[in-house]
């Protein structure tokens, strides 16, 4: 069984992912309620996770595996896989870590959904921190593929292997990653949006013009290649340059990191060199080109009728 430790929107988002592709769940209210308010909030969590499981397939039939429950609930007794996801409050972690070791089996996989704190800080609540790691998901958690996984120094590799080989059968895009703050994608686009946001405080477009460049450029774009993997499509040498020009422009956060300038120096400048970030067979070059360039025409074949008008969608916000 997978029980999941925290029935806000995130956990909500992670039992229907689990429901989805057949599995049990437990999806355990933590919070301090009477019976009363525990009824009403399960009965308020079913319908919404019904209404849900039925926009996607058209019936919730997979919610006859579901069992809400609180911290009692015997079934923590049976979880093979534990999801943490309470508020990102250390102490309202650390209470939920004290007791759930004593609930579930010493072999169960715990797999805290903070984006705020290490695995290597959550992996201090647990009393057995080898079977501890982070396991950040993407809102919607039920239809986002990536779920980025986190594991420290003191993590079994088994616990890591586990997690991410039930991610992938239930059809997610796990990722593994050291102890760093930000795990990948919230360190990305932290940076982005920052970014974004100082363009329309400049006044170098409107929010709606950069989100629209957004979502017609770098979103298919990075979609379909990966960042290191466009710097090498496109030469690392453009990014090198370009990276000095706009540090000149607008300040040292657009300088370069040392491993941009020692690929341009060390004749690692991607495709055009065969390496790069990545290594690239030069007789397999022309089709790896062709298979990305139809991954494009596969995205735009979608979504350039909505993009063309430049009211993609009706219901967007008016700045």
């Amino acid at each position: 069984m997978i029980a999941i430790v925290g029935a806000g929107r995130m956990g909500e988002g992670i039992a229907l992912a689990f429901l989805a592709a057949g599995h049990p769940v437990l999806l355990a209210d933590v919070k301090d309620r009477t019976e009363e308010e525990r009824q009403l909030r399960r009965d308020e969590v079913r319908k919404r996770l019904a209404d849900r499981l039925r926009a996607m397939f058209g019936h919730a039939d997979a919610l006859e595996s579901l069992t809400l429950g609180d911290r009692s609930a015997k079934e923590l007794a049976y979880a093979t896989v534990v999801f943490e996801a309470v508020p990102e409050v250390m102490d309202v972690k650390r209470e939920v870590f004290g007791w759930l070791g004593s609930q579930v089996p010493e072999s169960a996989v715990l797999a805290s959904t903070t984006s705020t704190f290490l695995v290597t800080q959550i992996a201090e609540l647990a009393d057995r921190p080898e079977r501890v790691v982070n396991a950040h998901w993407l809102n919607p958690a039920e239809l986002m593929p990536l779920v980025e996984v986190s594991r420290s120094d003191d993590t079994d590799p088994a616990a890591v292997e586990r997690l991410v080989e039930l991610l992938r059968e239930i059809g997610k895009v796990p990722v593994v990653c050291g102890p760093a703050a930000g795990y990948i994608v919230p360190r990305l686009q932290a940076l982005l949006m920052n970014e974004a946001a100082r363009m329309v405080e400049e006044g170098v477009a409107g929010a709606a013009e950069i989100d629209l460049a957004v979502r017609a450029g770098l979103g298919p774009r990075f979609s379909v290649l990966g960042p290191l993997e466009f710097i090498d499509w496109g030469g690392g040498d453009i990014l090198y340059y370009a990276s000095r020009y706009l540090t000149g422009e607008l300040g040292e956060r657009f300088q370069a990191p040392a491993i941009v300038e020692e690929n341009m120096t060390g004749q690692r400048r991607g495709l055009q060199d065969g390496a790069g970030f990545y290594r690239f067979d030069a007789a397999g070059v022309p089709d790896y080109r062709a298979a990305r360039i139809r991954e494009f025409e596969e995205i735009f074949r979608l979504r350039e009728p909505h993009l063309r008008d430049g009211t993609p969608v009706p219901e967007r916000p008016q700045e």
